[in-house]
């Protein structure tokens, strides 16, 4: 288990941009694929986007071509999100997992850094 701490979550007007980073005291294993999750108001947590450590990147049909998923060094995650608009406001999750046949498996979970965006 790799304990994760997200930060960057804040309110944003329409249009604006964030960034969310996840960060571990212990340092995160560079043996582990990462990804991000939310969870909207009243619907199931769904993957945004997640990294393997081979550089592919998988992510949800809503956020391509804003959301960029980055992992800076051993130990700091980060997601990129651009033109933000109310759908996206949700609390999100960073995680540490794996991929398996092409398909990412969060193991272990942050405790969520929410993101607001105003309709």
């Amino acid at each position: 288990q790799v304990q994760l701490v997200e930060s960057g979550g804040d309110l944003v007007q329409p249009g604006g941009s964030l960034r969310l980073s996840c960060t571990s005291s212990g340092g995160i294993p560079s043996i582990y694929d990462m990804g991000w999750y939310r969870q909207a108001p009243g619907k199931e947590r769904e993957l945004v986007a997640a990294l393997s450590t081979g550089g592919t990147v998988v992510s949800a049909d809503s956020v391509k071509g804003r959301f960029t998923i980055s992992r800076n060094n051993a130990n700091t995650l980060s997601l990129q999100m651009n033109s933000l608009k109310p759908e996206v406001t949700a609390v999100y999750y960073c995680t540490a997992g794996a991929f398996y046949a092409g398909n990412y498996e969060p193991l272990s979970w942050g405790q969520g850094t929410q993101v607001t965006v105003p309709s």
